[in-house]
């Protein structure tokens, strides 16, 4: 029998063939391939990749010697997209980054993450007045809208976000370890100007009769405290 994660590949592979650009409508067969591709990650569970729920660590360990916060398992990857798990100990976090240009999928195997999402807005009209900044710095602000702030375990659908929804977010592992799945399309390439960029949140302001927040993000290097190891793999084989 095709193992599930054999057959999330193959729907991701078809979903991200030709999938829309930043401004462009989405048409009715990546609308629905994609929703294909939502329903088979809703069903994925850790014991489908032979991943072991991780215990906390012992915070009597010396920090030089509990190893990178994350760790990425590497599952596969074509020209159309890139998929894999990540795995946070108890506490850490994946600082809040973007994803330009990408669609993604994110699907929790273990555990529970909070995942505050944001979008990217034009700089006219922002709630919050920018913040003072030296003019080195002018050219790194982004003005942003902080859509949602929600909490997934492994009984929740996959987080999805595209060039244009939910592209920029922030992923916290809560009350222990956590595992999930995740999807980037196309993958991350700097030379074709897909480059991780990392922010922090500098000013905000209530959007009037609603729960979202404007934002002002300033992009910095990436945080001294995170860092991502790799491990192997121990799922079952995708063949693409």
């Amino acid at each position: 029998m095709t193992s599930i994660v054999q057959r999330i590949a193959r729907q991701a592979l078809l979903t991200f063939r030709s999938p829309p650009r930043l401004g462009e409508e989405a048409g009715k067969s990546f609308l629905e391939n994609r929703s294909q591709l939502k329903s088979l990650m809703t069903e994925v569970r850790a014991a489908d990749l032979k991943l072991v729920p991780r215990r906390a660590d012992n915070n009597n360990v010396s920090p030089s010697l509990r190893g990178p916060p994350v760790t990425y398992m590497h599952i596969c990857e074509t020209d159309q997209f890139s998929m894999g798990v990540f795995l946070l100990k108890s506490g850490a976090s994946i600082p809040l980054h973007d994803h330009p240009g990408m669609h993604g999928m994110l699907k929790v195997l273990y555990g529970k993450v909070r995942i505050s999402c944001f979008d990217r807005l034009d700089r006219q009209g922002c709630t919050p007045a920018a913040p003072p900044l030296p003019p080195a710095q002018k050219g790194a602000l982004r003005r942003s809208l902080l859509r949602s702030t929600d909490v997934y375990t492994e009984e929740s659908g996959p987080c999805v976000l595209s060039p244009d929804r939910d592209n920029l977010h922030q992923i916290d592992a809560v009350d222990g370890p956590t595992a999930f799945m995740d999807i980037l399309a196309p993958p991350y390439d700097p030379d074709d100007d897909r480059d991780c960029h990392y922010y922090k949140v500098l000013t905000e302001a209530e959007v009037k009769n609603t729960e979202q927040k404007e934002v002002w993000l300033l992009e910095i290097s990436q945080p001294p405290e995170f860092w991502c190891g790799g491990e192997p793999y121990p799922g079952p084989e995708v063949c693409l």
